[in-house]
């Protein structure tokens, strides 16, 4: 599983767009992606689809079916922050995988830093 996505801060509102992939030779029937935040978020949210909170700073979302070499579905959120911030980092990473085997644990996790420009940040 890697994770391939955007995130913005503007403002104490941060923009997430995430695309998880399966490099692995078999399709995966669900996953569970983690987003882990830096900063507090605000007590209401409007999540995406098959996203639930997970705790003051956490979010998981469901990743779909994923065919072998693809990719699942879009998953975008703008998540309020309690307080506006100067920055925030961003930590992805597969908490469940149904069991499958990740030879490139590399991939598993990434790390991004967004600062509140409005700027979008790859990853």
């Amino acid at each position: 599983m890697a994770y391939r996505g955007r995130v913005s801060l503007r403002e104490g509102r941060l923009r997430v767009w995430l695309v998880p992939h399966n490099d692995g030779p078999a399709a995966l029937p669900n996953a569970a992606v983690r987003i882990r935040l830096s900063a507090d978020l605000a007590d209401r949210q409007e999540l995406a689809p098959g996203c639930v909170r997970a705790g003051v700073r956490e979010v998981m979302c469901e990743t779909g079916p994923l065919p072998p070499h693809g990719r699942g579905r879009h998953i975008g959120m703008a998540l309020q922050l309690r307080d506006p911030v100067a920055e925030v980092v961003l930590r992805v990473d597969t908490w469940w995988n149904g069991g499958a085997t990740d030879r490139n644990l590399a991939n598993n996790e990434h790390v991004v830093l967004a600062l509140d420009t409005g700027d979008s940040y790859a990853f």
